[in-house]
């Protein structure tokens, strides 16, 4: 792996003024930072349309991109949007996502630059060039004409042909926006890591149009669900409630379905994170109808056979496998054997014994070391919530005993670049020192996540001096 750096920031988290983060201006502005810095790598979250909760790791389509990401000022170059809608749709507040307004203001905005375009070849060219796309924009247009309910709970397989023309232009647009972002981010020297769920959601345009790949049963309905047993996280346990798939039938086409899925992806990033590779060795299986994931039992997954399905999908791009939680013997084989650099999280370093692999120290190459991932506090959170015992080990084996709490981030910030780690990630929250009341998700927890945002001011005070100083003193500037 090639020695570098980056940061973990998704769309949303951007600056603007249209209620969150979109593939305008702004995103060629914070690639201008990252290379000012001497980072080379941007890490974002899953494109895909988030659920109600704004979560992007539940989606409605694998192979869909979120239409609030479309940059505003972009269809009014176009002609698309009037002044008057822009100034509208402005948002009442830049320090977070206005998801309830963008959920009941932004599609019928979108519509209103859809009726406005002038010749559809480039849509129908990208929707027949991206089937599984097609289908989820027609999936959300019957959704539409069945009153927003489940697809298990349609009366009409019809779709609402004024929302199906709404989805088609939203999904081409995106689409193109951020492939104008991606360009300038290599031309920058920044390559642009996406993510991958693992599990889908039962309401969505994968199960609903692969039925026989899911375990469901004759009534259309999950058997069992995805989760993961009581862990850090969480003691009940984390229920996903995703539909598991039957890996019987995909293994028939040789993972037709994960090779088309890998693919699109690989369109749009320059590598990929699996989240919870773990899912691949062994999964948790939780009966349908369990209010907690108390009472699943691990059921054994593809392993290498889908590694092998989808190498020649990845072209040789990076390929990250996120093996946190409750990992085993066989599944650090897997990892070993896929080739694929696993993850390393300072916050998990000082939690348990000294030869826990997440203390720098121990990092191999072949990995990719985090302060913290999406789902954990930001680092100064951490350090300010830990106990006190975990907290004089953590500061004294960054020797950072004695001195004031900002400084020590900054100190560990270091140290992680220091270490032998083939890619080091920071949190954006991590690059300015910002609490825990910045943090992103919380597991476990459906509401109040995913909304921070990071004002144009706050990314002026990111250090780039500094950042650069360390990336060329450690050997990773650029990408």
């Amino acid at each position: 792996m090639q020695r570098s750096s980056g940061v973990l920031m998704h769309i949303s988290s951007l600056w603007g003024e249209y209620s969150e983060g979109a593939f305008g201006a702004e995103a060629l502005e914070w690639v201008d930072r990252l290379a000012a810095a001497g980072f080379g790598v941007w890490q974002v979250l899953p494109f895909c349309l988030p659920d109600e909760y704004a979560s992007p790791y539940k989606s409605y389509g694998a192979f869909s991109l979120n239409p609030y990401f479309i940059d505003l000022p972009a269809l009014a170059a176009q002609g698309l949007l009037t002044p008057g809608e822009l100034a509208e749709a402005r948002q009442h507040t830049p320090y977070g996502c206005e998801f309830a307004r963008l959920a009941r203001e932004r599609l019928p905005l979108l519509a209103r630059a859809a009726s406005r375009v002038r010749g559809w070849s480039a849509v129908e060219d990208f929707l027949h060039a991206h089937p599984h796309t097609e289908r989820f924009c027609r999936f959300m247009a019957c959704r539409a004409a069945n009153g927003g309910r489940p697809w298990n709970e349609w009366q009409t397989q019809e779709p609402d042909r004024e929302a199906l023309r709404v989805w088609c232009f939203a999904q081409y647009e995106a689409a193109r926006q951020w492939q104008e972002v991606r360009a300038y981010a290599n031309s920058r020297g920044v390559r642009v890591i996406g993510d991958m769920p693992i599990y889908v959601a039962y309401d969505s345009a994968d199960v609903w149009a692969n039925r026989g790949l899911f375990r469901l049963n004759e009534s259309g309905k999950p058997e069992a669900v995805a989760g993961v047993p009581p862990d850090y996280f969480s003691a009940e346990g984390q229920l996903w409630g995703n539909p598991l798939y039957r890996w019987e039938v995909m293994r028939e086409d040789g993972y037709g379905w994960w090779r088309e899925r890998m693919g699109f992806l690989m369109e749009l990033f320059d590598g990929v994170r699996i989240d919870h590779f773990r899912g691949l060795e062994s999964y948790y299986a939780i009966p349908a109808g369990e209010q907690t994931a108390r009472r699943g039992v691990w059921e054994p997954g593809p392993g290498i056979e889908l590694i092998r399905a989808l190498r020649p999908v990845c072209r040789g791009r990076t390929v990250i496998a996120e093996d946190l939680g409750d990992i085993t013997p066989a599944v650090r084989r897997l990892v070993r054997a896929s080739g694929f650099p696993g993850m390393r999280v300072l916050q998990f370093a000082f939690l348990g014994d000294r030869e826990n692999e997440h203390r720098p120290h121990a990092y191999p190459e072949n990995c990719v070391a985090y302060t913290g991932t999406h789902d954990n506090n930001t680092l100064l959170g951490h350090v300010w919530e830990l106990e006190e015992a975990q907290r004089r080990r953590l500061l004294a084996y960054f020797d950072c005993e004695g001195k004031d709490w900002d400084q020590c981030c900054r100190e560990i910030l270091r140290g992680m670049l220091a270490s032998h780690a083939g890619l080091v990630i920071f949190p954006a929250q991590d690059l300015l020192g910002f609490g825990s009341d910045t943090r992103l998700n919380t597991p476990g927890r459906s509401e109040g996540n995913w909304g921070w945002r990071m004002t144009r001011e706050q990314m002026r005070a990111i250090d780039c001096g500094r950042f650069l100083r360390w990336n060329r003193m450690y050997g990773r500037q650029g990408g």
